[in-house]
């Protein structure tokens, strides 16, 4: 079992998204460009969505992997052991001994080792992610809400994970500190474009009459209802038959 957390810490320390940026050709260092981050988020930034997603599948593999042999391979061992070792899979991609304890923020890892110890919630809270992300464009906003709404979720449908949820929660929170601080200042930026879900102004056809070509005309009108018709006679003017 000490082999099995050795293991799970050595390989889920391997910053997959700077190795795959490196491979790539690492004309852009994600540690030092962008976010700084070595996650996927940064990596899609700087390098794409291809390889972005490529990192993320990564990530997510190493936290789901390792859970999932712990629980296949002791099964009777209960939840605990599978919890320990996702929340160590955890901490060596945020801790990572080859980025002098370093690394990313742990949301896809996580993820991926709580896919292994309750699937439901796990699930539930990606798609609270998705929605997140879409409405406002910011990763660590989505990444924040998702991992508060998981807890949740555990309480409703899976209460014995909730424990390892909390310190993953916790976690994520702890790395997500800059990110924070951005927030709090307006700082942060948006990694998406955000969903605009109000409706453009109806133009009714009053006010419609009132614009040109080129829009609204707020020139005074030439014609006013007080001027004078040119048209009919003027009290001088004399009429012959």
């Amino acid at each position: 079992m000490l082999a099995w957390v050795v293991l799970t810490y050595l390989i889920a320390a391997v910053p997959f998204g700077l190795v795959l940026t490196t491979l790539y050709g690492g004309e852009v260092d994600i540690r030092t460009a962008g976010s700084g981050n070595v996650g996927a988020t940064n990596v899609a930034r700087l390098y794409g969505w291809k390889l972005g997603l490529a990192s993320l599948g990564l990530d997510i593999g190493k936290g789901a992997l390792f859970t999932a042999g712990a629980r296949l391979l002791w099964p009777e061992m209960g939840l605990w052991w599978p919890a320990v070792v996702a929340a160590v899979a955890f901490l060596a991609h945020c801790f990572s001994v080859y980025l002098e304890f370093r690394g990313g923020k742990g949301v896809a890892t996580g993820a991926g080792g709580m896919l292994a110890i309750s699937p439901l919630p796990t699930l539930l809270a990606v798609v609270v992610w998705g929605v997140i992300l879409r409405v406002t464009g910011r990763s660590s906003v989505a990444a924040l809400t998702a991992s508060v709404s998981l807890v949740g979720w555990c309480l409703l449908l899976d209460p014995r994970a909730t424990w390892v949820v909390v310190f993953l929660a916790l976690g994520i929170a702890y790395t997500h500190t800059s990110n924070i601080r951005r927030l709090m200042a307006g700082e942060e930026t948006q990694v998406v474009r955000p969903v605009r879900w109000g409706r453009k102004k109806q133009v009714g056809a009053a006010e419609l009459l009132e614009q040109g070509p080129a829009g609204r005309n707020d020139a005074p009108p030439v014609w006013r209802e007080t001027a004078r018709d040119p048209l009919e006679p003027t009290e001088d003017v004399v009429l012959e038959g």
